[in-house]
């Protein structure tokens, strides 16, 4: 498979671009959440169900690289995690519509692409099983590059992947590195590249003789932090953009430290992602090149506060987040 170019920034711990969101009102309250655009600027997330979504023009050189039962079809399927949370993917004020930066690009590439964008909201584990089975044909759901998902998924990249260590404020906790973890309750979602560095982290641990780290499950955000909150653990980490919207609209937790999801040596990824060979990740990479070329994907990322995330060029399979026992290869 080819990789086309794209920007790599080697990201040591704690230095991981962060989405720094600014203190606003509860977002059940007003509909609204006010972050940080930029350096010395923010800007308002709408909450609400009426999006008014950034759009973007047919490109028929594009559309016609889209696979021919796609195009007889008219709908571009495409699936998302219902455990995700702002600003990725999360529901608006009326309990119903999805909304967040995910499904915003997902409904650009949509309309490059000529087809009307069809959102399927399932669990996480469901998102791969659709795919495999091609019910789906992209999964737009903060899903991270990987070696050992190449072996069965196309990645057409469209934002970096850091993630974000969460704490109950005040605790006073510094996340360095596994050190730091050794003996905690950490509460991770199973199946993702966070969970794999906890392990490998816990491993670590053990052959430098201290305790191995106490990883926990968790599926729903709302049970995560409602454990963070009261006890039972020390850390969450996930994703750095939700860890970060949380404790700035809650105070009630902070972000004490982040990781690049690829690892110490390689800038992680975040990948719209298709089943291997299904013939989407040339149209998929070149509708995300063209918006990334004509504006709407930075004005998507500045209306969630996510810019700093933000990639020059889409990239086709670029390397991953290694698999257990490798190390990850530098730009």
């Amino acid at each position: 498979m080819s990789t086309t170019a794209r920007r790599i920034v080697a990201p040591a711990l704690g230095l991981a671009s962060a989405l720094v969101l600014a203190a606003c009102a509860n977002p059940t309250d007003g509909g609204t959440a006010e972050v940080a655009a930029g350096k010395g600027t923010t800007t308002k997330i709408n909450l609400g169900p009426d999006q008014h979504r950034i759009t973007t023009d047919r490109v028929a050189s594009i559309a016609a690289e889209v696979p021919e039962k796609i195009r007889r079809r008219g709908t571009l399927e495409i699936v998302d995690s219902s455990n995700s949370a702002a600003p990725l993917g999360f529901h608006a004020t009326d309990n119903k519509t999805v909304i967040g930066v995910e499904p915003d690009i997902a409904y650009l590439v949509a309309g490059v692409l000529g087809l009307k964008p069809h959102l399927n909201t399932v669990s996480w584990e469901n998102i791969f099983v659709g795919l495999d089975s091609a019910k789906y044909d992209v999964g737009f759901s903060n899903i991270t590059v990987t070696e050992e998902r190449k072996e069965k998924y196309d990645f057409a990249t469209y934002r970096e992947d850091n993630l974000g260590f969460a704490a109950k404020k005040g605790s006073g906790l510094k996340v360095t590195g596994p050190a730091d973890l050794a003996g905690r309750n950490v509460a991770v979602s199973s199946g993702t590249n966070q969970e794999k560095l906890l392990v490998e982290w816990s491993k670590e641990n053990e052959k430098a003789g201290r305790e191995p780290i106490h990883i926990k499950y968790y599926q729903d955000e709302s049970d995560t932090y409602l454990a963070l909150r009261s006890g039972r653990i020390d850390v969450y980490v996930g994703p750095n953009p939700t860890a970060a919207y949380h404790a700035a609209t809650t105070g009630q937790t902070e972000v004490v430290g982040t990781y690049s999801g690829a690892g110490a040596t390689l800038q992680g990824l975040i990948a719209a992602t298709t089943k291997k060979d299904s013939g989407l990740a040339k149209p998929l990479a070149d509708a995300l090149n063209h918006v990334i070329e004509n504006g709407t994907y930075a004005k998507v990322l500045k209306r969630w506060g996510l810019s700093d995330e933000a990639v020059t060029k889409s990239g086709i399979n670029p390397p991953g987040l290694p698999k257990a026992g490798k190390q990850a290869r530098t730009a």
